[in-house]
């Protein structure tokens, strides 16, 4: 007669057919900064395969720069600084417009952040286990890849048109990153304009509301001497024309201490007062 061992099963903790107790349960929901780079990453792809798929919408990164520096130095550039100092104007305008470019990008993100959210794509994100600030960090790694298209492309028009670099290009480097830096802050006003309005195109017109004051009351196209004393006051605090001096002065030589810190001030303190509130609302938004 054969015999069989009979092995008891292990003492359970629970009740009856209750599966053993998870061992960290106060880890749950917690994502690690390698996890949460992956993340970004993996979306930051998906919004750049959405480009490849739709060329169309590298338009405005392609167009708006070669547009904007002509129509300023020939249509502007006599009437500002005199006629037949067009070269002077274009040294004195295009580091301005890196500003300006940096800005028109930034709206495109809180257009397409509300159109995600009309089609459902942002739904479905928020029900995977990712951090919820990845979705929107990664939107704005891939607008930062379209402000430096649009940049190399004003630059190169610059050039063309008799841009010329009085410093060296370490300094035009860092010009293209003190606009960078600022561009991506700016990304997070208008998320939270694209997660708090209803349709892209309320988000559009608020958008111009805040653009327009903004980039014709500051030193971008002209400088501010001859500006009424309110609207010179309105500029001197203008964060944009603090970014324009900062970058002109980079390439063109000049002081820049002063509107290199207060630009970076000035993104500082827009991202740490915008990038909660989007990443709150993106969390609560039906």
């Amino acid at each position: 007669m054969s015999t069989t061992t009979v092995t008891k099963n292990p003492p359970r903790t629970g009740g009856s057919g209750a599966s053993p107790a998870r061992t960290a349960p106060a880890a749950e929901g917690r994502i690690g900064l390698r996890a949460n780079l992956r993340h970004i990453g993996a979306l930051a792809r998906r919004n750049a395969l959405q480009i490849k798929q739709d060329p169309e919408s590298m338009f405005d990164a392609v167009l708006m720069p070669v547009i904007f520096i002509l129509l300023f130095v020939y249509v502007f550039g006599g009437a500002i600084a005199g006629k037949g100092n067009n070269d002077a104007y274009v040294n004195y305008v295009t580091p301005g417009l890196m500003a300006m470019m940096g800005m028109n990008i930034a709206m495109a993100v809180g257009v397409g952040i509300n159109d995600d959210f009309k089609k459902g794509v942002m739904d479905r994100f928020r029900t995977m286990p990712i951090a919820r600030s990845s979705v929107l960090i990664a939107k704005i790694v891939v607008e930062i890849g379209r402000m430096l298209i649009a940049t190399a492309i004003l630059l190169g028009m610059g050039f063309l048109l008799g841009l010329e670099i009085q410093t060296s290009v370490f300094h035009l480097f860092a010009a293209v990153g003190l606009s960078m830096v600022f561009g991506a802050s700016l990304m997070w006003i208008f998320i939270l304009l694209g997660l708090t309005l209803k349709t892209a195109q309320a988000v559009q017109g608020m958008a111009m509301l805040v653009l327009m004051p903004l980039q014709f009351g500051s030193s971008i196209f002209a400088p501010p001497t001859t500006m009424p004393g309110w609207l010179k006051s309105f500029t001197d605090y203008n964060p944009l024309s603090n970014l324009a001096d900062a970058a002109r002065n980079l390439i063109n030589g000049g002081p820049v201490a002063h509107s290199v810190w207060m630009t970076l001030g000035w993104a500082a303190l827009i991202t740490l007062v915008t990038a909660p509130l989007a990443v709150a609302k993106f969390r609560k938004k039906t």
